[in-house]
């Protein structure tokens, strides 16, 4: 009788020891590939953040006009640049401007991102104080994720300087805002929303083109509120409503954005810089033409309010203008 056969061993489905070592080398290589691939990634989306953030602090929010403190002609101290210490007085305080550099022991060195943004929207420093007016912290309460994260990039790249401020003395009680409900900028396909989005959000205009009293709603933009530019010396802020006897309403548009972007009225006077158009001037014109729409929108409101002074006459130096990119 036949013995027992033996089995033949198959082939295996397995990978020989040269198979996973291949394996192994091309699974790294593919690491390696995606890392490269992936860091420029990141470092140009910082740098897209930075280039955004840049935009909006020179052109429109302007975060350096109340910051950086002013000399005897009201030109911006270059060596202070974002570094505190404008006095402004009311009534009701007498209040200084923050140091916004990361200087470790007088600006926001120290500070992560999250308390930055929460002291921009919130209103709440680091400490947990609160940060009272002229902050327009209403106003960036509704700012969106994207740009609040550009704003804190480009602070970041800021040269530290050290320098301590007075602190703010107020008179009222403070509050601060809710936590942000904004995600998202509205659609730069409409109009009216973005403009609206740039006023309000980023831009803050009603803040000062809005008077003073007790119902600031129905009277927003309709201008008269009062800066105080020396002793006994005080200018107003226009009124930028539609109505047509007493604001734009007779405007063109092209004027408008003159006014905006070289601070020049309807006939062609001069504006006071406490309009920050030095900045404005940096606005792409499609955020200015979004500015324009929406202005043709809200509520023509009377109020007369009177002519200023030319800088001139007030001895302050006019920023430069002109300089509005095309888009």
């Amino acid at each position: 009788a036949s013995g027992p056969r033996k089995l033949r061993p198959r082939a295996s489905i397995g990978f020989g020891g040269t198979a996973v070592r291949h394996l192994c080398i091309l699974f790294v290589s593919l690491l390696v590939l995606i890392g490269i691939v992936a860091q420029p990634a990141t470092a140009q989306s910082k740098k897209a953040l930075v280039a955004r953030g840049s935009y909006l602090v020179r052109a429109i929010v302007a975060c350096d006009d109340c910051h950086t403190p002013k000399d005897a002609h009201y030109l911006p101290r270059a060596k202070l640049a974002f570094a505190g210490g404008q006095e402004f007085k009311s009534p009701v305080f007498d209040a200084y401007s923050r140091n916004l550099t990361p200087d470790v022991n007088t600006g926001i060195g120290t500070w992560t991102d999250a308390e930055i943004m929460r002291a921009i929207r919130q209103g709440i420093t680091r400490e947990g104080d609160i940060i009272g007016p002229p902050m327009p912290i209403r106003n960036f309460n509704t700012m969106a994720d994207d740009d609040v994260k550009a704003l804190v990039a480009y602070l970041h790249t800021l040269k530290p300087i050290r320098h301590e401020n007075t602190p703010s003395v107020y008179k009222i009680p403070l509050q601060p805002a809710p936590p942000p409900q904004v995600q998202h900028a509205p659609s730069r396909t409409d109009k009216v929303a973005y403009g609206s989005y740039i006023v309000n959000s980023l831009a803050h205009c009603f803040e000062c083109h809005t008077p003073p009293g007790p119902d600031p709603e129905h009277h927003r933009g309709a201008g008269g509120f009062p800066f105080p530019v020396k002793p006994g010396v005080v200018v107003r802020s226009m009124n930028i409503t539609p109505d047509k006897e007493t604001g734009i309403g007779t405007w063109t548009d092209a004027q408008i954005r003159r006014a905006i972007t070289r601070g020049k009225d309807k006939n062609g006077k001069q504006l006071v810089p406490i309009m920050p158009y030095g900045h404005f001037t940096h606005m792409t014109r499609q955020d200015v033409d979004d500015v324009i729409a929406y202005l043709h929108t809200i509520p023509p409101v009377h109020n007369v309010v009177p002519p200023n002074p030319t800088p001139k006459a007030l001895g302050m130096t006019v920023p430069k203008t002109g300089l509005v990119p095309r888009l």
